[in-house]
Protein backbone atom coordinates (compact mmCIF):
# COMPACT_ATOMS: atom_id res chain seq x y z
CA UNK A 1 0.00 0.00 0.00
CA UNK A 2 1.33 3.44 -0.97
CA UNK A 3 2.19 5.62 2.00
CA UNK A 4 -0.04 8.65 2.54
CA UNK A 5 1.29 12.17 2.49
CA UNK A 6 -0.09 15.00 4.60
CA UNK A 7 -0.35 18.78 4.57
CA UNK A 8 -0.98 20.81 7.71
CA UNK A 9 -2.32 24.35 7.39
CA UNK A 10 -1.64 26.47 10.45
CA UNK A 11 1.36 25.64 12.62
CA UNK A 12 0.15 26.84 15.98
CA UNK A 13 0.33 24.50 18.97
CA UNK A 14 -2.22 22.03 17.62
CA UNK A 15 -1.09 22.05 13.97
CA UNK A 16 2.58 21.86 14.91
CA UNK A 17 2.04 18.86 17.18
CA UNK A 18 0.07 17.04 14.48
CA UNK A 19 2.70 17.78 11.83
CA UNK A 20 5.66 16.79 14.02
CA UNK A 21 3.99 13.58 15.18
CA UNK A 22 3.25 12.53 11.60
CA UNK A 23 6.85 13.32 10.63
CA UNK A 24 8.18 11.31 13.57
CA UNK A 25 6.06 8.38 12.37
CA UNK A 26 7.86 8.53 9.04
CA UNK A 27 5.31 10.31 6.83
CA UNK A 28 5.91 13.09 4.32
CA UNK A 29 4.44 16.29 5.73
CA UNK A 30 4.02 19.72 4.19
CA UNK A 31 3.68 22.47 6.80
CA UNK A 32 2.05 25.76 5.85
CA UNK A 33 1.79 28.95 7.88
CA UNK A 34 1.54 32.62 6.99
CA UNK A 35 4.05 33.55 9.72
CA UNK A 36 7.59 33.15 8.37
CA UNK A 37 9.05 33.03 11.89
CA UNK A 38 6.95 29.95 12.63
CA UNK A 39 7.85 28.20 9.38
CA UNK A 40 11.55 28.93 10.00
CA UNK A 41 11.37 27.32 13.45
CA UNK A 42 9.92 24.07 12.14
CA UNK A 43 11.58 23.90 8.72
CA UNK A 44 14.16 21.26 9.65
CA UNK A 45 11.59 18.90 11.16
CA UNK A 46 9.19 18.41 8.22
CA UNK A 47 9.55 17.24 4.63
CA UNK A 48 8.68 20.69 3.35
CA UNK A 49 7.59 23.96 4.99
CA UNK A 50 6.28 26.99 3.12
CA UNK A 51 4.87 30.36 4.12
CA UNK A 52 1.80 31.71 2.34
CA UNK A 53 -1.83 32.66 2.90
CA UNK A 54 -3.95 29.49 2.70
CA UNK A 55 -6.69 31.57 1.06
CA UNK A 56 -4.43 31.96 -1.99
CA UNK A 57 -5.58 29.50 -4.66
CA UNK A 58 -2.47 30.06 -6.79
CA UNK A 59 -0.16 29.37 -3.84
CA UNK A 60 -2.01 26.16 -3.04
CA UNK A 61 -1.72 25.04 -6.65
CA UNK A 62 2.01 25.82 -6.66
CA UNK A 63 2.39 23.73 -3.49
CA UNK A 64 0.78 20.81 -5.33
CA UNK A 65 -2.03 20.49 -2.83
CA UNK A 66 -4.08 18.29 -5.18
CA UNK A 67 -1.38 15.60 -4.78
CA UNK A 68 -1.90 15.27 -1.03
CA UNK A 69 -4.00 12.49 0.45
CA UNK A 70 -4.93 14.38 3.63
CA UNK A 71 -5.02 18.06 4.52
CA UNK A 72 -5.41 19.13 8.16
CA UNK A 73 -6.64 22.72 8.46
CA UNK A 74 -5.74 24.09 11.89
CA UNK A 75 -5.92 27.82 11.26
CA UNK A 76 -7.38 29.97 14.03
CA UNK A 77 -8.72 32.41 11.43
CA UNK A 78 -12.32 31.50 10.58
CA UNK A 79 -12.33 33.04 7.12
CA UNK A 80 -8.98 31.48 6.20
CA UNK A 81 -10.06 28.07 7.48
CA UNK A 82 -13.31 28.10 5.50
CA UNK A 83 -11.67 29.41 2.32
CA UNK A 84 -8.93 26.78 2.54
CA UNK A 85 -11.56 24.09 3.04
CA UNK A 86 -13.40 25.17 -0.09
CA UNK A 87 -10.19 25.36 -2.13
CA UNK A 88 -9.03 21.91 -0.99
CA UNK A 89 -12.39 20.55 -2.09
CA UNK A 90 -11.94 22.20 -5.49
CA UNK A 91 -8.46 20.70 -5.75
CA UNK A 92 -10.07 17.29 -5.07
CA UNK A 93 -8.22 16.50 -1.84
CA UNK A 94 -9.66 13.20 -0.62
CA UNK A 95 -9.64 13.87 3.11
CA UNK A 96 -10.03 17.36 4.56
CA UNK A 97 -9.82 17.53 8.36
CA UNK A 98 -10.71 20.84 9.99
CA UNK A 99 -10.03 21.93 13.57
CA UNK A 100 -13.27 23.68 14.43
CA UNK A 101 -13.41 26.90 16.40
CA UNK A 102 -17.04 26.25 17.34
CA UNK A 103 -20.17 24.43 16.16
CA UNK A 104 -21.01 27.16 13.64
CA UNK A 105 -17.56 26.81 12.10
CA UNK A 106 -18.00 23.04 11.95
CA UNK A 107 -21.33 23.29 10.11
CA UNK A 108 -19.98 25.76 7.56
CA UNK A 109 -16.79 23.77 6.97
CA UNK A 110 -18.78 20.57 6.45
CA UNK A 111 -20.95 22.28 3.84
CA UNK A 112 -17.82 23.51 2.07
CA UNK A 113 -16.28 20.04 1.85
CA UNK A 114 -14.64 19.11 5.15
CA UNK A 115 -14.74 15.33 5.62
CA UNK A 116 -13.92 15.35 9.34
CA UNK A 117 -14.14 17.85 12.18
CA UNK A 118 -11.96 18.09 15.30
CA UNK A 119 -12.86 19.98 18.47
CA UNK A 120 -9.58 19.66 20.34
CA UNK A 121 -10.45 21.73 23.40
CA UNK A 122 -13.96 20.30 23.69
CA UNK A 123 -12.80 16.71 23.22
CA UNK A 124 -9.96 17.14 25.71
CA UNK A 125 -12.42 18.57 28.24
CA UNK A 126 -14.80 15.66 27.73
CA UNK A 127 -12.03 13.11 28.20
CA UNK A 128 -10.87 14.85 31.37
CA UNK A 129 -14.39 14.95 32.79
CA UNK A 130 -14.94 11.28 31.94
CA UNK A 131 -11.65 10.31 33.58
CA UNK A 132 -12.46 12.28 36.73
CA UNK A 133 -15.84 10.67 37.31
CA UNK A 134 -15.26 7.13 36.06
CA UNK A 135 -14.15 4.44 38.47
CA UNK A 136 -13.08 2.22 35.59
CA UNK A 137 -10.46 4.28 33.67
CA UNK A 138 -12.67 4.65 30.63
CA UNK A 139 -11.98 6.21 27.24
CA UNK A 140 -14.53 6.91 24.50
CA UNK A 141 -13.55 6.98 20.83
CA UNK A 142 -16.15 8.57 18.58
CA UNK A 143 -16.90 6.77 15.31
CA UNK A 144 -19.47 9.31 14.15
CA UNK A 145 -21.88 11.79 15.71
CA UNK A 146 -23.83 9.07 17.50
CA UNK A 147 -21.72 5.89 17.70
CA UNK A 148 -18.66 5.29 19.84
CA UNK A 149 -16.32 2.61 21.17
CA UNK A 150 -15.85 2.64 24.93
CA UNK A 151 -12.76 0.98 26.41
CA UNK A 152 -12.61 0.51 30.16
CA UNK A 153 -11.29 -1.69 32.92
CA UNK A 154 -13.84 -4.37 33.61
CA UNK A 155 -16.27 -3.01 36.24
CA UNK A 156 -16.45 -4.81 39.58
CA UNK A 157 -20.08 -5.65 38.88
CA UNK A 158 -19.05 -7.82 35.91
CA UNK A 159 -16.10 -9.67 37.45
CA UNK A 160 -16.88 -13.37 37.69
CA UNK A 161 -19.53 -13.22 34.96
CA UNK A 162 -19.21 -14.12 31.30
CA UNK A 163 -20.65 -12.19 28.35
CA UNK A 164 -23.86 -14.19 28.37
CA UNK A 165 -24.44 -13.60 32.08
CA UNK A 166 -23.51 -9.92 31.76
CA UNK A 167 -26.38 -9.52 29.31
CA UNK A 168 -24.83 -6.42 27.77
CA UNK A 169 -26.82 -6.60 24.55
CA UNK A 170 -30.22 -7.14 26.13
CA UNK A 171 -29.80 -4.84 29.13
CA UNK A 172 -27.69 -2.01 27.70
CA UNK A 173 -28.00 -2.47 23.90
CA UNK A 174 -24.19 -2.74 23.63
CA UNK A 175 -21.89 -5.19 21.90
CA UNK A 176 -18.54 -6.31 23.30
CA UNK A 177 -16.05 -6.30 20.42
CA UNK A 178 -12.90 -7.26 22.33
CA UNK A 179 -11.44 -8.22 25.70
CA UNK A 180 -7.80 -7.49 26.53
CA UNK A 181 -6.18 -9.52 29.30
CA UNK A 182 -2.49 -8.79 29.80
CA UNK A 183 -0.84 -9.21 26.40
CA UNK A 184 -3.73 -11.26 25.00
CA UNK A 185 -6.54 -9.62 23.03
CA UNK A 186 -9.64 -11.66 22.24
CA UNK A 187 -11.47 -10.45 19.10
CA UNK A 188 -14.30 -11.29 19.10
CA UNK A 189 -14.51 -12.29 22.77
CA UNK A 190 -15.80 -15.83 23.48
CA UNK A 191 -19.29 -15.66 25.04
CA UNK A 192 -18.28 -18.01 27.87
CA UNK A 193 -15.08 -16.11 28.77
CA UNK A 194 -15.26 -15.12 32.47
CA UNK A 195 -14.39 -11.49 33.22
CA UNK A 196 -11.40 -11.20 35.56
CA UNK A 197 -9.97 -8.27 37.51
CA UNK A 198 -7.49 -6.45 35.28
CA UNK A 199 -9.35 -7.22 32.06
CA UNK A 200 -10.12 -4.39 29.69
CA UNK A 201 -13.29 -4.53 27.63
CA UNK A 202 -14.24 -2.69 24.44
CA UNK A 203 -17.90 -1.92 23.84
CA UNK A 204 -19.62 -0.41 20.82
CA UNK A 205 -22.97 1.37 20.84
CA UNK A 206 -24.66 4.73 20.80
CA UNK A 207 -23.10 7.41 22.98
CA UNK A 208 -26.26 7.55 25.06
CA UNK A 209 -26.19 3.80 25.76
CA UNK A 210 -22.47 3.88 26.56
CA UNK A 211 -23.02 6.75 28.99
CA UNK A 212 -25.93 4.89 30.62
CA UNK A 213 -23.72 1.81 31.01
CA UNK A 214 -20.94 3.80 32.66
CA UNK A 215 -23.40 5.34 35.11
CA UNK A 216 -24.78 1.91 35.97
CA UNK A 217 -21.28 0.51 36.57
CA UNK A 218 -19.99 3.38 38.74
Amino acid sequence: MEKKNFAVFGLGRFGRNVALTLAELGYDVLGVDKDENITAEIAQSLTNVVSFDIRDSHALKEAGISDFDVVIIASKNLEASLMATMLCKEFKVGKIIVKAIDERHAKMATRLGATEMIFSERDTARKLARRLVSQNSSDLKEIDDNIGVLSLNVPKKLIGKNLIESNLREKYNLNAVAIKSGEETLVPPPPNRIFKAGDKIFLIGTKEMLTNFERAMN
